[in-house]
């Protein structure tokens, strides 16, 4: 299984699969794979904290069941993150990251926590507006940080300049 802190090569080819055809998604990610993609990464959306809605655990689960040793790095983009990391752990998922925009301050480290008891790699997001402090107090706990080049809620955006 892929490991992100010691990666067999660099860097990691891994496309989101919000832009494939839900009705054939597990030959799509099957082929993405094929083709050379390290992992799959599930953006899920609640409506909430973004205004758009995605994929859940049970779609994870069907992916997990087709694909057994396909990594999932699944990246909540949620109001209530705590709220989804066990029925995604459940479903099979390798990681999880969550917004640190979403959670208050001092709800992160206890997070990031939980997902890693569950023998899940965690990851920290944060989107382009905030101001990089929020999230270097916790840089050191997690296992990836991810830095928004765009505004999160929907596919095919534009990189922020």
């Amino acid at each position: 299984m892929l490991n992100l802190l010691q990666p067999a090569r660099l860097p990691l080819v891994a496309p989101s699969i919000l832009a494939a055809d839900f009705g054939n998604m597990a030959s799509a990610c099957k082929n993405v794979l094929e083709c050379g993609a390290d992992l799959l990464h599930l953006d899920v959306m609640d409506g909430h904290f973004v205004p758009n809605l995605t994929m859940g655990p049970d779609l994870c689960k069907a992916l997990r069941r087709a694909l057994p040793d396909a990594y999932l790095d699944v990246h909540l983009m949620v109001s209530n993150p705590a709220m989804f990391v066990e029925p995604f752990a459940k479903a099979g998922a390798n990681h999880i990251s969550f917004h640190v925009e979403a959670v208050p301050p001092e709800g992160i480290a206890p997070l990031i926590t939980k997902i890693q008891t569950l023998d899940l790699q965690a990851g920290l997001v944060i989107n382009p507006p905030t101001p990089v402090e929020k999230i270097l107090p916790f840089v050191h706990l997690a296992d990836m940080t991810l830095v928004m080049s765009v505004n999160p809620g929907f596919g095919g955006q534009a990189f922020i300049a």
